[in-house]
């Protein structure tokens, strides 16, 4: 197949009624193929079934394929597939992606039209339709299932809907490369051109049009409190529960996610199970939620946190993560330890620390806090080092709790290298980590999360964050049950999903799947069976009821073991000859895709005699929430193979490389816009100001952050000199992050009275320097009226 660049024509004129726009993206011979994107989920209780449908569309004149890289929640189990053309309907089948690539290779040389699904990571899929005519559309359509997760009865239902950059470590391999993304396979990523599609630049009209679409359920219990965090939607009633429709015109360049509340005090442990679609064999699906009241005091813990500070961390990222980890430290107590670690391609720590387990004295906590508050982004994503220094500090065999707390994106392309290192240190401790994006890669985060028997949390925004801040002591804290065991019998405890069930908090219910031998006898019963904080034996027996019809247990199961199996593969290079047998048979068996296995789906028409259609891959948006510099740090080190690949006129070589003739890089020296008129002053909470790089930055949340700092500092008056020490901190922590986020006439105003609290906490007068601090605070968080921000630079960018 002859790839096909992606380049942008200025001669071509568009079709008529065509969506005017900055430029049109175009290959070289006529517009991208993918047109649509339609996602219609099914929400019942705690179960989703999803139906997502792709249109593809031939621009050019000649026979394409396109080759499409997307991501699915990596929870769900892809178990269909189809490709409509025109009046026929070709259902897919899954194979060894072997033989699948096979069939589909020999279809595309035959001059037939085709399509193949495959799974890269969990949550990213390659997709490749081959041998579309000039003007001919195909529709690919998927149907996945999957649980939702629900905390403090809120749940969670979060699309993915583009794939992010990652950063992808290690020496370039020679040969062929395994995909046609951007980013050069290496020694330690060797599909890195499977996960790294195009990206196409800020500006552009959106290619793709999206619609989105969720019917909720409660399947007997009440919903209420729906709530879209990124996207406006429309909701209204629908039956017994709602229905959620995404408005027209958004772009795919962030996660989509709802959150609702379910059930409230009517949610309770429960065992059900269900027969296979052919009978031969059944699942069993175990909720337990955890007892209430069981929390006795909290045993005293080692706690390390590692702050991701790598360029794809910049912007808001930052300054959530900065704050999260500031807050996790301020949770900590006498008895506890803990130390903080700062990594990209470099890792540090706190100077007056060192990288070591200290007291969490305030003393300690206040050095934390504040070398915290100046960490900032930059250089590569080198997860290793910090995971192996962080193990190693928590390696030990006495009465402490050992936590492990990873802030970061996730956005790493070594995966499997990190499970294969670290996955026997981190079973040791438990690991919780704090995803922080609007295109996070959940997919890995769950995987750590998971064996070290720990919890995942996600962050889309800064008030997101203070949501979870609100809760997040209890997952760094003792849980309510741990060493949880299943007793019944009948149940196949070698299939349990997942495979070690992790500790039990507050407020967090724990999804269990498994198979039974046969099918189960009437009245059979499941005991839970666990240890309370101080040490009591607990258990709870819970009848086996029938699963309400339709239900995707058996599907559901077999997700999530296979991901148990991945992951073992990727930790286990001795097993890999069994461990591939058996995600195979367990694949083929419940007809759910792997990464051992693919659906294929052929047409028999010959419609290109001869084969050899032109390769397109389909660029995706820039992530929403991404600084500009974010893709500098993105390529494998030492830079791209050969000639750059670009969209548009999108130059992918290092920054320091000369830009392509007639498209001059960014330029240091454009003339400055004329100043901010008055309207443009900071106002009251809620109002917005231009940030140095062009950006509208919401100044409401700052203010009212100044609000709390000020009523912090007037709590420590009374208290001992490391609690007034801890309340300047986050006043200079807050300082920082008005300096990051560009609101420089903000920033000016509070930096003397800053500087004069850090200078004043060993005077003798520092009691009535606090008070007037706090009522010049005050007063400046509700000033209604301030100097005009400066003139915003322009923003730079590749034509």
């Amino acid at each position: 197949m002859i790839p096909t660049a992606l380049t942008i024509d200025p001669t071509l004129a568009p079709p008529s009624g065509s969506e005017p726009a900055f430029g049109r993206l175009e290959t070289s011979r006529g517009a991208l193929p993918l047109a649509a994107l339609a996602v219609t989920a099914h929400v019942h209780g705690l179960e989703v079934a999803t139906e997502i449908q792709q249109t593809f569309i031939n621009h050019t004149a000649a026979p394409i394929e396109a080759t499409y890289i997307f991501p699915l929640p990596d929870r769900a189990a892809v178990f269909a597939f189809r490709m409509t053309l025109r009046d026929r309907v070709v259902d897919g089948v899954i194979d060894e992606r072997g033989r699948a690539r096979d069939v589909y290779e020999h279809a595309i040389a035959a001059g037939q039209r085709a399509a193949i699904a495959e799974e890269d990571r969990p949550g990213v899929f390659t997709l490749r339709v081959g041998n579309l005519l000039p003007g001919e559309h195909a529709i690919i359509t998927l149907r996945t299932v999957g649980p939702l997760p629900i905390e403090d009865g809120e749940v969670t239902w979060s699309f993915p809907l583009v794939v992010a950059p990652r950063y992808s470590p290690g020496a370039l391999l020679p040969g062929e490369q395994a995909g046609t993304g951007t980013a050069s396979d290496t020694d330690r990523v060797p599909d890195a051109s499977r996960i790294s599609p195009p990206v196409l630049l800020p500006g552009f009209a959106s290619p793709v049009r999206l619609s989105l679409a969720v019917s909720i359920d409660g399947a007997g219990l009440p919903v209420s409190g729906l709530r879209s965090s990124l996207h406006d939607v429309f909701t209204a009633p629908e039956g017994h529960g709602w229905r959620v429709e995404l408005r027209p015109g958004e772009r795919l360049d962030r996660d989509f996610i709802l959150r609702w509340t379910l059930g409230g005090a009517a949610l309770a442990s429960a065992a059900v199970w269900a027969l296979d679609a052919d009978g031969e064999g059944a699942t069993a699906m175990i909720t337990l939620v955890p007892p209430v009241g069981a929390a006795t005091e909290a045993r005293p813990r080692d706690v390390v946190l590692v702050l991701d500070r790598s360029g794809s961390m910049g912007g808001w990222k930052m300054i959530a993560a900065r704050r999260a980890a500031a807050r996790i430290v301020d949770t900590l107590g006498e008895r506890d330890r803990f130390a903080v670690l700062a990594f990209d391609d470099r890792v540090e720590a706190p100077p007056s620390l060192g990288a070591q387990l200290v007291p969490g004295s305030d003393r300690n906590r206040f050095r934390a806090v504040e070398y915290l508050a100046q960490v900032q982004e930059r250089g590569g994503t080198e997860l290793t080092r910090p995971l192996e220094l962080a193990t190693r500090m928590l390696a030990g065999a006495d009465e402490r709790d050992r936590v492990l707390v990873l802030v970061t994106d996730g956005q790493v392309g070594n995966e499997d290298e990190l499970l294969r290192r670290h996955g026997a240190h981190l079973q040791r401790v438990r690991v919780f980590t704090l995803g922080i994006d609007q295109a996070v890669n959940t997919g890995f985060l769950r995987r750590l999360a998971a064996v070290g028997g720990g919890a995942c949390e996600l962050v889309e925004s800064e008030e997101r964050l203070d949501e979870v801040m609100a809760k997040i002591h209890r997952r760094i804290a003792t849980p309510v049950l741990v060493d949880i065991s299943l007793v019944a019998d009948g149940l196949d405890l070698a299939t349990q999903a997942p495979r070690r069930l992790p500790a039990v908090f507050a407020g967090a219910p724990l999804v269990i799947h498994a198979r039974w031998h046969g099918r189960p006898r009437p009245g059979a019963a499941i005991e839970l069976r666990g240890r309370l904080p101080a040490g009591t034996e607990y258990t709870q027996r819970l009848h086996l009821d029938s699963a309400r019809p339709g239900a995707a247990l058996a599907q559901s199961w077999a997700r999530a073991h296979i991901r148990d199996l991945e992951d073992r593969y990727a930790a286990d290079p001795a097993d890999r000859a069994r461990l591939e047998s058996s995600i195979l048979a367990v694949s083929l068996r419940h007809q759910v895709l792997s990464r051992f296995t693919a659906f294929v789906a052929v047409d028999r028409e010959v419609a290109n005699p001869g084969g050899a259609p032109r390769t397109i891959t389909q660029p995706v948006e820039r992530p929403a929430g991404w600084s500009g510099g974010t893709f500098d740090f993105m390529p494998a080190d030492p830079g791209f193979r050969g000639a750059p690949k670009a969209v548009g006129a999108i130059n992918l070589k290092r920054a320091s490389a000369s830009p392509p003739p007639q498209s001059p890089a960014r330029a240091p020296s454009a003339p400055a816009p004329a100043p901010a008129p008055a309207s443009a002053r900071l106002r009251a909470p809620g109002s917005k100001q231009e940030s140095s790089d062009g950006a509208s930055v919401d100044a409401g949340p700052y203010l009212a952050r100044l609000l709390d700092v000020a009523d912090d500092l007037l709590r420590a008056a009374g208290g001992s000199a490391s609690a007034k020490q801890l309340a300047v901190s986050r006043l200079l922590e807050l300082l920082e992050d008005l300096r990051t986020v560009g609101l420089h006439v903000l920033a000016s105003r509070l930096a003397p009275i800053a500087e004069r609290l850090r200078a004043a906490l060993t005077a003798t007068d520092l009691l009535q320097i606090l008070h007037d601090a706090v009522a010049a605070l005050r007063e400046l968080a509700r000033d209604k009226s301030s100097p005009p921000p400066p003139p915003a630079k322009r923003k730079g960018f590749w034509r």
